[in-house]
């Protein structure tokens, strides 16, 4: 096996070949869609289009769009594309209103998505020799099993550690001499800071490279994390509707991740109109899954906002680069690998008897998320006392951490304290510089 590549023949495919590859596996899986998921077929029939009219990836644009909005609608089992006892696994995205997006699993649908997380652990130097520890967060989040899978694939030792325990996370890595780290960038810095706490300078860890994704993060921010782990840190993209992180990876040019285009079928498109953007254009990602056989979407509309690149690359892979997400084209945020919605907050605030006057700042304090919900105080619940205040912000940071996952610092205002907006409010300030 070439060192630098996990599946050579498929990354260095010549376009002509590839393009011709997704053109065989997209009339294969338009026709296996139609033919099981009766939500997308009601959604072709709308737009005039039948199988039979999709010849190739030059007709994939006849197809109509999904969004997460129709996996909310169809939620739990109607986008499954074969019998429920086809599969073997679920993995889950957190949901705005309490309905969660599941994804279905084959295995050949997990074998897919581990050679995908195992071509990204081999483009950041991985081999059968590397210890590659995985403290993303195991579970119904697709960060631990994925780059559990990968790493398993490429044959290297792997610490399933899931996230969290510093300390423990420290022992193993110096014990076991841990040289490949995957978790999100924010817990990578965390780390780095931890180690300098207690005395371990960079040259004194096994590390020489880090896989981080599912948060968005800066070159600034890069740089930082390798010079505190004396490491190269590589980027890796994915969401749960597709497969999990190995969609895209980096290679060693670290200049855009290269998306795997056996697999997927990316697009550009103007998020107003939906109309398809030449390579180069800055635009909204789509994309169709080519080999899923439980859960294919086609046309999804992922919300993140991108470019993609044709350019040569150094590293030999013929697979298009896509750039860092540069914001999304709705509101969801991301904090702490977490995707949060401003309305899953108003939704407690309204439960927990709050008036709707609230509003949300996120910033990044030492390479860490802070999340800061400002709410006033309606009338009943004034409190003379801090104690008062306190105790009812605690409550609500515990009802609003039980939403969303992670805990947010809660400060109640006086009434009548937060600007109104005669307009569209303005909710949330992100403080965040996560891209140039």
């Amino acid at each position: 096996m070439d060192k630098r590549y996990y599946q050579k023949e498929a990354e260095t495919m010549p376009l002509e070949k590839l393009k011709a590859l997704q053109s065989e596996k997209l009339v294969k899986q338009v026709k296996h869609v139609y033919e099981h998921v009766p939500y997308y077929r009601d959604l072709m029939d709308k737009k005039g289009v039948r199988p039979e009219d999709i010849h190739g990836i030059e007709d994939l644009s006849k197809l109509p769009f999904l969004t997460k909005n129709d996996l909310r609608e169809t939620y739990p089992y109607g986008m499954l594309a074969v019998p429920l006892k086809n599969c073997v696994r679920i993995q889950s995205t957190s949901g705005t209103t309490g309905k969660r997006v599941i994804a279905y699993y084959t295995q050949h649908d997990i074998d897919l998505w581990e050679d995908c997380c195992a071509r990204a652990i081999v483009a950041a130097g991985g081999t059968d020799e590397d210890v590659v520890q995985v403290c993303y967060g195991y579970g119904l989040f697709t960060g631990g099993p994925g780059l559990n899978g990968g790493s398993h694939k490429v044959g290297s030792l792997t610490l399933p550690m899931s996230s969290g325990n510093t300390e423990r996370q420290i022992q193993f890595m110096m014990d076991l001499k841990s040289t490949i780290l995957c978790c999100t960038p924010s817990y990578a810095a965390y780390l780095g800071e931890s180690l300098k706490e207690h005395g371990i300078k960079p040259e004194d860890n096994f590390l020489k490279a880090g896989i981080f994704g599912a948060e968005p993060w800066t070159e600034e921010m890069r740089k930082d994390i390798e010079k505190s782990l004396g490491i190269k840190a590589y980027d890796i993209y994915g969401l749960t509707e597709t497969t999990g992180p190995g969609v895209s990876f980096e290679c060693e040019e670290q200049h855009g991740m290269h998306i795997n285009e056996d697999h997927f079928v990316a697009e550009i498109i103007n998020p107003e109109t939906g109309e398809v953007l030449p390579d180069g254009e800055k635009g909204e990602l789509v994309f169709t899954s080519l080999d899923k056989e439980a859960f294919p979407l086609l046309r999804y509309r992922t919300r993140d906002i991108c470019v993609l690149s044709r350019e040569k690359c150094s590293c030999g892979r013929t697979f298009v680069r896509m750039s860092k997400p540069m914001g999304r084209s709705d509101d969801m945020l991301i904090i702490r690998g977490v995707n949060v919605f401003p309305s899953q907050i108003e939704t407690v605030l309204l439960n927990e008897g709050y008036t709707p006057n609230y509003k949300i700042e996120v910033d990044r304090v030492n390479n860490t998320d802070t999340l800061d919900v400002f709410v006033e105080l309606p009338p009943e619940k004034l409190s003379d006392t801090t104690e008062g205040v306190s105790a009812l912000e605690k409550s609500l940071a515990q009802a609003i951490t039980t939403m969303l996952g992670i805990r947010p610092a809660v400060h109640l205002v006086s009434p009548k304290t937060i600007t109104r907006s005669e307009g569209k409010a303005v909710r949330v300030t992100d403080k965040r510089k996560l891209h140039d």
